[in-house]
């Protein structure tokens, strides 16, 4: 029997962050690079839905969702597939939140800052320059010059599956707890001692232990877990195909442009290994 929950799943998430709310804290300190002294001190969960006007997006939640001593508030999501549709699912949450700080009667100058910090299970860019950037922060800015900003809503993703720890001090918090989200999980038989030396991702780790959740829970957590690597595997298949379908498209492209040079069906067949029957059904279509 496992040991730990892994916690980048939603029940061990929610309890974890959704329940305590000095662990919440931690986290969203350790992942934004706020400005000193302007460190979240205190929160207080939000309730309810954020459910979306999109038909495609109608069945969109938000994991946690908080409002700090300073009034800013904080979406904090973990998504354990990504799907370029997430993109528009953060900025929905983001701009119905930041709608919702200004109430009736109030001007505008009276709305804070909403913060989106978005934990991403899978890898959202995967071109050489950004093999090794797994933080990325977004904010509102001129495209001519990023120095000059809107402030209102920033965001934050975090591709787990590219962090590294390179122990730095500084920034010790911010890697214990991408530590605990990557690290602690179904398979493991021991913590780490250096998680377990920060008190509260020790907390933190006390919460994944499998004791700490009844049998009807464990089941969830179970079928849950089935239902996103089942998602995960239909993902997959569907991108090889797509993957597939392209090369065959930019195969028949090349052929194409090269019978209208007026190279021979034999040549085009070495060209792009394309057999002569696939051949004459393209120059058909000529």
């Amino acid at each position: 029997m496992e040991r730990y929950l892994d916690p980048r799943y939603d029940l061990p998430f929610k309890r974890i962050f959704g329940e305590h709310k000095h662990l919440c804290i931690s986290l969203i300190n350790s992942m934004l690079p706020l400005e000193e002294n302007r460190e979240v001190v205190s929160i207080e969960y939000e309730t309810g839905e954020l459910v979306p006007e999109s038909i495609d997006l109608k069945n969109t939640t938000v994991d946690i969702r908080c409002t700090d001593n300073y009034g800013r508030q904080f979406i904090v999501e973990m998504q354990m597939n990504w799907t370029e549709s997430f993109k528009s699912q953060v900025l929905f949450n983001a701009s119905k939140t930041y709608a919702r700080l200004l109430e009736s009667g109030q001007k505008y100058k009276a709305l804070n800052i909403v913060y989106s910090i978005n934990f991403v299970n899978d890898i959202i860019y995967h071109s050489p320059k950004m093999q090794d950037k797994y933080y990325h922060h977004y904010g509102i800015a001129d495209l001519q010059d990023v120095e000059n900003r809107m402030y209102g809503m920033e965001f934050v993703f975090i591709e787990l599956p590219k962090f590294k720890p390179h122990s730095r001090s500084a920034r010790k918090l911010h890697e214990l707890w991408l530590r605990f989200l990557t690290e602690v999980n179904g398979n493991t038989d021991e913590v780490s001692a250096e998680l377990l030396s920060d008190e509260n991702i020790r907390e933190a780790v006390q919460y994944s232990e499998t004791g700490a959740y009844s049998k009807s829970q464990l089941l969830a957590y179970q079928k849950m877990k089935m239902i996103v690597m089942d998602e995960c595997s239909r993902m997959s298949d569907s991108e090889e195909k797509g993957i597939a379908k392209g090369i065959v498209e930019e195969r028949e492209r090349i052929a194409v442009n090269a019978l209208k040079s007026g190279m021979s069906p034999e040549d085009v067949g070495k060209l792009t290994g394309m057999s002569p029957e696939e051949i004459d059904r393209l120059n058909d279509g000529l």
